[in-house]
């Protein structure tokens, strides 16, 4: 049974469980909160609990989270006339923005699913599932905590650490934030007891496997200044077969889903659309066109020794230069691209060259470019190379959620974007949270 069929049976189920509940509506309930451990019973029910839990993050990547990556810098400016949008583009986002609002409060779904899952499902006994199945079950719970997780923590700082699933708002009670430190601490640990549930690679792109918990962890570990082990992740990564970097470059958006390119990707289907295309398509194509193209994106795209055949990022003419990542099929079933191969070269560049790997870290950068179409870099220095792969990040990955936190993470917000206040380097917690929780405390600077 495939992704999507097992994703219409669970929307079924919810369906059922939504009408059997109605009576119960004006019941003091948390809006994210799951059925009790009935629900997770069977090899049918366990399997369904962690596709919603996958349905989770797609709810929260298919629009939201990639915008708060990308309209946030220079790359992306407001082009609609919502100002929830506005208010991203220009870095002044109020604590009831409705963009931050609904990632924050989605990500917290997508963990309390994952929770439910963890929670459940060891409990479950039907000879239909088996041990090795559900091992990788709960291996992918762990791994969709692990990345919820780890994007609060790069857009709000430290938060909540909730490892329970929340079926009352006593669940919610007495749980303070952790500081930034102990948030990446719970991610690696969920990605070390995801590695050792998971299996091996299988031909699968849209579900957690072993290569994608190192992907992760290659991911985090660069967040964390930790560069051998970021290295060292990435290395594990590329040497897998399974993944290669497409030519053109535009192949793994033209002709999409489960590229060689795709470490994890989350699949759509014509029943499960992904709306995001809408954001970025002009009305003449049926869109609202409200996220554009910077005009020095649009130079740096059309440059042969900068952008190349990336180029193909852009569609339209003049005025109505549009970004094409997304609904290249004109169906909405385009993937949601969470991490390409592409992304662990550049990780091990940066790691190779904050490790004095100057001669390495060139090569990593010049595997992109040449794909790319691009000269080889001229950089050479540690710190002429390290702007360089901050460069190549911007253009590589234009449209996808890169930008605004590698030049947070890295101090070069200010630098880039003029935003001095580092107050503002972190989203605000959502106003409605921090009023019904006496135990959430607010960014500084909101």
């Amino acid at each position: 049974m495939t992704l999507q069929h097992i994703k219409t049976t669970l929307f079924l189920g919810i369906v059922l469980l939504s009408i059997t509940s109605c009576k119960k509506f004006l019941e003091e309930t948390p809006n994210n909160a799951l059925p009790t451990e009935t629900a997770i019973t069977d090899a049918g029910t366990a399997r369904a609990a962690i596709i919603g839990a996958y349905d989770r993050l797609q709810e929260y990547y298919a629009a939201s989270y990639p915008t708060l990556g990308t309209i946030t810098t220079d790359n992306v400016v407001f082009n609609g006339t919502l100002s929830q949008y506005l208010q991203l583009d220009q870095n002044a986002i109020p604590t009831d923005n409705v963009i931050t609002v609904a990632a924050y409060q989605g990500i917290y779904r997508a963990i309390n699913s994952a929770n439910s899952v963890i929670a459940y499902v060891p409990a479950v006994n039907d000879p239909t599932l088996s041990n090795a199945e559900k091992d990788r079950i709960l291996g992918e719970a762990y791994f969709i905590r692990a990345l919820s997780y780890f994007d609060l923590a790069r857009g709000w700082g430290g938060v909540q650490i909730q490892l329970e699933p929340t079926t009352s708002l006593d669940g919610l009670k007495g749980i303070k934030r952790s500081t930034l430190d102990q948030t990446y601490d719970q991610v690696l640990a969920d990605l070390v007891r995801a590695e050792a549930l998971l299996p091996e690679d299988a031909t699968t792109r849209n579900r957690a496997q072993k290569s994608t918990v190192f992907a992760l962890r290659a991911r985090l570990h660069l967040y964390r200044e930790q560069w051998a082990d970021a290295e060292n992740y990435a290395t594990q990564v590329i040497n897998n077969p399974k993944f290669a970097l497409v030519k053109p470059y535009n192949a793994f958006f033209t002709a999409p889903f489960q590229s060689t390119e795709s470490v994890l990707e989350l699949a759509f289907s014509p029943n499960d659309r992904n709306a995001f295309w809408n954001l970025w398509y002009p009305s003449s194509a049926g869109g609202q066109y409200t996220l554009k193209p910077s005009e020095a994106l649009v130079n740096k795209l059309n440059d042969p020794l900068v952008g190349g055949s990336r180029k193909s990022l852009l569609a339209g003419t003049g005025n109505t230069v549009y970004g094409v990542l997304y609904n290249t099929a004109g169906t909405s079933t385009d993937p949601a691209y969470l991490i390409r191969i592409s992304e662990l070269y550049l990780i091990r560049a940066e790691a190779r060259a904050h490790l004095g790997k100057l001669t390495e870290a060139a090569a990593e950068l010049n595997t992109i470019r040449l794909r790319a179409e691009v000269p080889p870099t001229q950089a050479s220095t540690q710190a002429a190379l390290l702007l360089a792969i901050e460069a190549e990040n911007a253009v590589e990955f234009a449209f996808e959620a890169h930008r605004w936190f590698d030049l947070t993470r890295t101090g070069r917000a200010e630098a880039v974007l003029g935003l001095s206040n580092r107050n503002f380097w972190l989203f605000p917690l959502p106003l409605s949270d921090v009023q019904s929780d006496p135990d959430l405390t607010q960014n500084p600077g909101y």
